[in-house]
């Protein structure tokens, strides 16, 4: 009997013993299948965010910036009238404003985009592509609903017209008159159509709401710059932010600037001639012979260093502040520093803030380097720009749009007045600086309307630095 009742406990428990181990099996198995899933993330965050490089910082920006991405929206169908390819022309943020209104351009005539080309002939000598700078799949797949875009033309039409392309520059200041009626009959004989300038092609008025709200959309979120950049630039926000606040001065004291403009304040007969050279180096800056002392007079020259120390000063700017310097190599380098270092001893630069290494990659790419200068400048508490250059407005709209942060746009035709005063002591210093503060009460990135001047788009407040349609 005992022997009987032994084979039935045995029977009973064989199968539990059995289901036991099945059990510790399972879970055995899961676990590790859960942990070698979590391994495999970490390692892909890793790769893709430069994880390596933020182990100094106590923030997950990563998080942040590697989010999954939305869904995709559904796509527009539509027939497309052409293929337009683009040729862009100037600095980073030149070129930004004009990818926003080729977009546009090409909803409104319901085409099908290529993925701009970027310019490299410059002064600047970058030769960075489009996927260099900005996301190209977010550029594509956030614009589904609107247009289609291509990263290059499809096989058989680009054997068809690759040499026969019609290759013009659009007329500056467009309506979409201009591009309904002279712009779009060119498509039905030539499919594919090449703009080869880009600066300023679409007016700053008198577009409708929907296309100007695009362009909005283009600038605000279609335009994403790749994560290297982004990861990097909201680096230095975070050590800016974490050593208090910060103004960032986009010192445009360059010398493409000074070439260029002609303007040649503060510098020696030396400087002024090298800067002349330049000047006639470049066939395409038209203007050759310049009065540098009458460009001041009227505001068309960017403050000197010296300068943008004493209107900082005026406008109580604290002598403990950090100063970010958003810009270039300043021509005449620490020379030309030494009065702003005095005044504000707290100047940094990204190149004092970040570990060579870091910068490595961004070498020999001005318009990537610019770029980190824009996610500061847009970060910063005040953003002053020393001259009305396309980052200077660029920068502008993006802090209206964040909720009006404030800019100090200077009236340079009005402080060079007060500093030629001052400096032969006509203005005390407690004159000149009230003086510099009634004349910039209303001029911190207020909300205001567009400043519209028929006949004269030069003249009138520029879209990309105040784009009211979009700041609801």
């Amino acid at each position: 009997m005992e022997s009987v009742i032994q084979q039935v406990r045995s029977e009973r428990v064989q199968p539990l013993i059995q289901r036991t181990r099945l059990k510790i099996w399972f879970v055995t198995i899961c676990a590790s299948i859960l942990t070698w899933t979590c391994l495999v993330q970490l390692w892909h965050l890793r790769v893709l965010s430069g994880f390596t490089s933020l182990t100094k910082l106590s923030v997950r920006v990563d998080e942040t910036v590697h989010s999954p991405p939305p869904p995709l929206l559904p796509s527009r169908n539509y027939t497309s009238n052409g293929f337009l390819q683009v040729s862009c022309n100037g600095g980073l943020n030149q070129m930004r404003a004009a990818i926003c209104d080729m977009v546009t351009v090409a909803r409104l005539l319901n085409l099908t985009l290529v993925v701009p080309e970027l310019d490299k002939s410059s002064f600047w000598a970058d030769h960075s592509d489009f996927e260099d700078i900005f996301d190209v799949r977010h550029f594509i797949d956030s614009l589904r609903d609107e247009v289609r875009i291509i990263r290059r033309l499809p096989k058989n039409v680009a054997r068809r017209y690759r040499y026969h392309p019609l290759v013009m520059p659009p007329v500056s200041w467009s309506s979409e008159k201009y591009y309904l009626h002279q712009i779009l009959p060119l498509f039905s004989k030539h499919q594919v159509i090449n703009f080869n300038r880009t600066d300023t092609r679409l007016a700053n008025n008198g577009i409708p709401l929907e296309f100007q709200r695009l362009r909005c959309r283009v600038n605000f979120y279609t335009l994403k710059f790749t994560p290297k950049i982004d990861v990097l630039g909201q680096k230095l926000v975070h050590i800016l932010q974490q050593r208090g606040p910060f103004v960032a001065l986009h010192l445009r004291y360059e010398m493409d600037m000074l070439a260029f403009s002609g303007c040649t304040q503060g510098c020696t007969e030396e400087e002024a001639e090298e800067l002349k050279q330049l000047r006639y180096a470049f066939p395409w800056w038209k203007e050759k012979e310049i009065v540098s002392d009458e460009k001041r007079s009227q505001g068309l020259c960017p403050l000197t260093p010296e300068e943008a120390t004493l209107i900082l000063q005026a406008l109580c700017i604290e002598k403990g502040m950090q100063i970010y310097i958003a810009s270039g190599d300043i021509y005449g380098s620490e020379r030309r520093l030494a009065a702003l270092r005095t005044a504000f001893p707290n100047i940094v630069k990204k190149e004092m803030l970040l570990d060579p290494e870091e910068l490595q990659q961004f070498q020999n790419h001005s318009s990537q380097m610019a770029a980190l200068d824009f996610i500061v400048s847009t970060a910063s508490d005040i953003f002053i720009p020393t001259y009305d250059g396309n980052m200077a407005k660029l920068v502008e709209g993006h802090r209206r749009y964040r909720g009006y942060k404030k800019t100090i746009q200077l009236d340079r035709k009005t402080l060079v007045g007060l500093l030629d005063l001052h400096q032969n002591w006509t203005l005390s210093g407690d004159e000149f600086a009230a003086a510099v503060r009634q004349s910039h009460k209303g001029r911190i990135g207020q909300p205001a309307r567009r400043r519209v001047i028929e006949d004269k788009p030069k003249e009138e407040d520029y879209f990309y630095a105040n784009p009211h349609e979009c700041l609801v």
